[in-house]
């Protein structure tokens, strides 16, 4: 499975640029809802840009570390207010199956917002889902895998490599052969310590 890391870099022009279309669109929330968690740090950055202050959020439990998917999407920590009336912005780091977001969407809609808009930083083709609005569209599937969750993403794939890693050299050309992943040695030492697995530098 190819991936790719997005560097904080990326995540900020991503969110600039979707914040741009947002507004061009004519727009105006009066609350951001994030998705837990890869929304998390895109809603913050939109309320940011948008000058936006009320941010809550919903989590829907779908994917674990590593890619690795549950069945079906469920709803795990419901709205905590009062939607109806208002114009919710429901962001998300990225559409690939769409369940997560079509629950989401449901569960809003079932609160009765005057109105409802969804904006990713990245949509991919493959997706059945397409948000309103979106700063970037992944032509090519690849698993995305953002700043906050590198420890978590990383842990999942060497957790499943049989035999684990015994040095970082090992793990990081397993990451690079498998995966396409460069990842920073600092970040590999912390991965394979959290899994328990002493290594030394080849």
């Amino acid at each position: 499975m190819r991936c790719e890391l997005v560097t904080w870099g990326q995540v900020y022009r991503l969110a600039w640029r979707l914040a741009e279309l947002i507004r061009k669109s004519g727009f105006e929330p009066d609350l951001i809802v994030a998705v837990a968690r890869g929304g998390y740090v895109p809603a913050r950055l939109l309320c940011d840009f948008l000058d936006i202050y009320d941010l809550v959020s919903i989590r829907i439990a779908h994917y674990e570390a590593g890619s690795r998917r549950q069945l079906t999407a469920r709803l795990a920590s419901p709205l905590p207010l009062e939607v109806r009336g208002l114009k919710v912005l429901l962001v998300d780091d990225v559409t690939d199956t769409g369940d997560t977001l079509k629950l989401a969407i449901e569960h809003i809609q079932s609160h009765y917002p005057a109105q409802l808009k969804v904006a990713a930083l990245q949509h991919k083709q493959v997706s059945p889902f397409e948000p309103d609005f979106y700063a970037q569209k992944i032509i090519a599937w690849r698993w995305i895998i953002y700043p906050w969750a590198v420890m978590e993403d990383l842990s999942g794939f060497l957790a499943g490599m049989t035999p684990r890693p015994t040095t970082l050299d090992e793990a990081a050309r397993w990451l690079e052969v498998e995966h396409g992943i460069r990842a920073p040695r600092r970040i590999l030492e912390a991965v394979l310590a959290k899994l328990g697995t002493k290594v030394q530098w080849d």
